[in-house]
């Protein structure tokens, strides 16, 4: 994932300061002119520090390593309504990415869709990591998965004791995402 912030070398700076591991120093992005850095968290998760404007939507992306970027494409486009804001092929360092979202990258969090030349499968650890996205209904969202390739791996349904409708399911890659009934989690946070 990533962190939008607006010095990626202050912020590396305050986090060697505080004990932390930095495992790619700032600079541009290879085939580009975003600066970000890694960053290590305690138990060995690295994350992206992205520089960027003032933004309300700090956690501004999610990178998901894909086999078949345009498979990819279609079904974020199909079964998540998501459009395509913008594709970049990097031959030099032989990546194609594509960037996914519901606006524009500088006002909200946005997938970031990476295809590596030649890789069709990758491992997933043992991390529990889903996307979390709201939906007006949890039911017709798991048909337009289905119907895309997603497959469902729960149910549309009120979850047990607080009767907030979610459905689960996975891309044609393996990852995993949860869409939550928007009515029913405002309804859950004014409680």
């Amino acid at each position: 994932f990533g962190i939008a912030v607006e010095d990626v070398e202050k912020t590396v700076e305050l986090i060697k300061a505080k004990g932390g591991t930095v495992t790619r120093e700032p600079g541009p992005v290879k085939g580009g002119k975003s600066v970000i850095a890694f960053i290590e968290d305690p138990d060995g998760y690295k994350f992206e520090l992205i520089e960027r404007g003032p933004t309300p939507e700090p956690l501004c992306q999610v990178m998901l390593r894909v086999g078949d970027l345009d498979r990819a494409i279609k079904f974020y486009e199909k079964a998540f309504g998501m459009e395509l804001l913008r594709r970049k092929d990097n031959p030099q360092y032989k990546y194609t990415i594509a960037m996914m979202g519901y606006g524009p990258e500088d006002k909200n969090a946005v997938l970031e869709l990476t295809y590596n030349y030649g890789v069709k499968e990758y491992d997933k650890g043992n991390a529990y990591a889903q996307i979390a996205i709201g939906t007006d209904d949890v039911y017709k969202t798991a048909e337009v998965v289905r119907q895309n390739g997603g497959q469902i791996t729960r149910e549309p349904g009120p979850l047990p004791g607080i009767s907030t409708k979610i459905t689960a399911c996975t891309d044609p890659d393996g990852w995993k995402s949860v869409f939550v009934d928007n009515l029913d989690f405002l309804k859950e946070l004014e409680e």
